[in-house]
């Protein structure tokens, strides 16, 4: 090993005098580092016999998976079952249903025209009045669906994670909505953003809360024109501007052409513009119509896209796409539908596509946030969707 390299500091110290000329004092090297050298020590390797063979990736899947969560829940509730037995006997859980899976399969089944989803014999209720989930005999993706969130779950405690139950969650607000619609009490207290008051009901709530984010829409806020050589087009040529004017236009004109004929939608931003600003009167008044003409199904899961996507019109393009519902639109792309979960994710994601691919992907969070728009967007086509559809 060779020894450390010696920095050696020189310090220079200039002198100045009234006689004319300089001299310079160089002052003697000196070490900053003085540690002694010492060799490394390498240990011999011990080992006989062939070298062990590569790791295999095991083939994973979704039943695989399933599989190994049942195993891991019996064996986590064969353990509680034995620290159960050592305490004392004055020693009770409060709960002890919520700690395991009181249920061995999940059934759909359909009784008296709808779809219904069974623990075992125990149909699946609402959380808020106890009423039996019901679901359109028309939706049986939908329920399938439910049946396989609540199939992966391995204590009933986990069926009060509204992050684990997403489906059923967007289910029961469906029927919240349609309870809502018919005067039927249900059994939750309205939030500011969705009734101002106690006369409004839900669905006028939803109206003026997603009407809010027409005048903010993602697919109508356009990045400012180019200038002084700042942002570079793309490998194919196209600015940021470029693409998202491209996109606005095709929803557009789907829109006016399909859902609301006749009406003019114009981006909310304009050059160089940082306040957006509203659609015309006629505009607002349509959609708003036609948001409060859906169905309950349709409502909830338009309320789900807009959220996600964080604009009105590209949900409502999906809506119109995959409902079958009368907001559907029926024959107008022929059986092959070409706006579904990827194209609306990548409408509603277009500056950050871009971002990303000048920037770079951050780990854990761009791709996390890719996956999550998408499965919200797919719950959206499952709710809508039915065998309805032509």
């Amino acid at each position: 090993m060779k020894p450390p390299t010696r920095v050696v500091l020189r310090l220079a110290a200039r002198q100045s005098s009234s006689v004319s000329g300089h001299c310079s004092l160089l002052l003697a090297p000196r070490l900053i580092h003085s540690t002694p050298v010492s060799p490394a020590t390498v240990s011999p390797i011990h080992g006989t016999g062939p070298p062990p063979q590569p790791p295999r990736p095991a083939a994973d899947s979704a039943s695989t998976r399933l599989d190994r969560r049942k195993k891991h829940a019996a064996l986590l509730e064969r353990a509680e079952e034995i620290r159960g037995s050592n305490r004392p006997s004055g020693n009770t859980q409060a709960n002890p249903l919520a700690r395991r899976r009181f249920w061995k399969h999940v059934h759909v089944r359909e009784v008296d025209g709808a779809l219904e989803v069974h623990l075992d014999t125990r149909p699946l209720r609402r959380p808020t009045n106890k009423e039996i989930v019901r679901l359109p005999a028309s939706k049986p993706l939908l329920a399938a669906a439910v049946a396989l969130e609540w199939d992966q779950l391995v204590s009933a405690q986990q069926a009060t994670k509204q992050h684990l139950i997403p489906l059923t969650s967007l289910v029961n607000r469906a029927l919240d909505i349609a309870d809502d619609d018919a005067g039927k009490d249900i059994g939750v207290e309205k939030g500011e953003g969705e009734a101002g008051s106690t006369n409004e009901s839900l669905r006028s709530g939803i109206a003026r809360m997603l009407m809010r984010y027409l005048d903010t829409d993602s697919l109508l806020c356009w990045a400012p024109p180019p200038r002084h050589g700042h942002d570079a087009p793309d490998a194919a040529g196209n600015t940021l501007r470029e693409l998202q004017r491209q996109a606005a236009e095709e929803v557009v004109a789907y829109l006016t052409t399909n859902v609301w004929p006749g009406i003019e939608i114009e981006p909310v931003l304009d050059e160089e513009s940082i306040m957006p600003r509203g659609q015309k009167p006629e505009t607002r008044q349509i959609i708003e119509g036609w948001i409060m003409g859906l169905d309950a199904w349709e409502l909830a899961g338009l309320e789900r896209a807009v959220l996600a996507g964080k604009g009105l019109l590209g949900a409502a393009r999906l809506l119109a796409e995959w409902s079958e519902g009368f907001v559907g639109v029926k024959g107008a792309r022929g059986a092959k539908r070409p706006y579904g979960v990827e194209e609306a994710a990548k409408m509603a994601s277009i500056e950050v596509d871009w971002q990303i691919g000048n920037w770079g992907e951050v780990e854990d969070t761009h791709d996390v946030e890719k996956e999550d728009l998408r499965r919200q967007l797919g719950s959206v086509v499952l709710l809508v969707s039915g065998t309805g559809k032509q």
